[in-house]
């Protein structure tokens, strides 16, 4: 980890107690920005946006201009995947994602792999331009989201409040384990080559999670998060990963066990006094401030901020949020709280 001595984000991941303690944010590159919001009105189509490298790498740069942040995360989707590997995929203005529905065995002959980076190459060049523009002491993280996560979207056709077609599938079985096994071998690439193009840390966002129940979650969340890690060490030994599987409860633990993850993000659901005492002594802790508390701001949420640096900082630590900025968040409120983290 030579190479990131001067990183904070990276020493933490390492499993050293940095104080103060490395920040970035969820989102932190987003609508709550004034200058994001310009630059993405010039541009119609959102996976345009993330297909073009110079804007994705304007917009990655963008929060670090104004907060400083410890690391710089990609700007892209974690519905890349699906519209790489040949599912129809747009984003709606008022609606969010819609795909073509995946409910068969059937419906999966359509998807391949055969195109995969090549679909992706932009994403890389993303990643390499990043690698060399962001500050020397700013580490860069690269993402995607986890194979239940990115399922529940390519089966329910968009973001969905139950999940009901996904969890039916999940349970009945018949293609539903193919599925999951074309996005583990899709996810466990796509991050390995973006490692091999500068991103020296590895973020899976496991956005739903928290709705299988135990047994469930240990096969389609567990399973194959410990095989994507295992992949991403075997590529590449020194790069870390950082697990989200969100709404996880009491599962973080077993989550943390059974991976193979240097670090884990929490939810704003869960105590940060209990993930100092139980998931703090097995790999860093990244959370988990609510997003709420930041549209909020003054009094409530610097005693939510110090709340958390005072239970988590005595171990390895990232100051995060519980889940991304929300587009209503006032942007000086977001300076505050970095101000907070660094002892102003």
């Amino acid at each position: 980890m030579n190479a990131g001595k001067n990183k904070t984000y990276l020493r933490a991941l390492a499993g050293e107690a940095v104080t103060p303690p490395p920040v970035w944010l969820m989102r932190q590159a987003g609508r709550y920005l004034p200058e994001y919001r310009e630059l993405r009105s010039g541009v119609k189509n959102f996976l345009d946006f993330c297909y073009t490298p110079d804007l994705a790498v304007e917009v990655t740069l963008q929060p670090l201009r104004r907060y400083g942040f410890d690391a710089a995360i990609l700007f892209s989707d974690i519905l890349v995947i699906p519209d790489a590997l040949g599912q129809k995929v747009a984003f709606r203005e008022g609606e969010g994602p819609v795909l073509t529905p995946i409910r068969s065995a059937d419906d999966l002959k359509g998807l391949g792999m055969d195109r995969l980076h090549d679909h992706l190459a932009p994403v890389y060049e993303t990643v390499s331009r990043l690698a060399s523009s962001i500050p020397e002491t700013t580490a860069l993280i690269g993402f995607a989201g986890a194979p239940w996560t990115v399922a529940t979207y390519m089966v329910e056709g968009r973001g969905s409040k139950d999940h009901a077609a996904a969890r039916t599938w999940a349970f009945d079985g018949d293609g539903f384990a193919d599925l999951i096994t074309l996005l583990t071998d899709a996810t466990a690439e796509y991050l390995i080559r973006q490692a091999d193009h500068g991103a020296e840390a590895l973020q899976l966002f496991d956005t739903w999670a928290g709705v299988l129940s135990p047994s469930q979650f240990g096969r389609w969340v567990i399973e194959p998060t410990a095989e994507i890690v295992a992949r991403i060490k075997a590529a590449h030994p020194d790069i870390p990963v950082v697990g989200f599987p969100r709404g996880a409860g009491v599962m973080y633990e077993t989550f943390v066990r059974e991976t193979g993850v240097d670090g884990v993000s929490i939810d704003n659901s869960v105590p940060p006094s209990w993930a100092a005492r139980v998931l703090q002594p097995m790999c860093t802790v990244q959370g988990n401030l609510d997003n709420m508390s930041v549209i909020a701001g003054g009094p409530a949420m610097e005693a939510e901020v110090r709340g958390i640096l005072a239970a988590l900082s005595g171990g390895p630590f990232i100051f995060n949020l519980g889940h991304g900025i929300l587009p209503e968040t006032p942007p000086e409120n977001v300076a505050r709280l970095v101000d907070i983290v660094r002892g102003a």
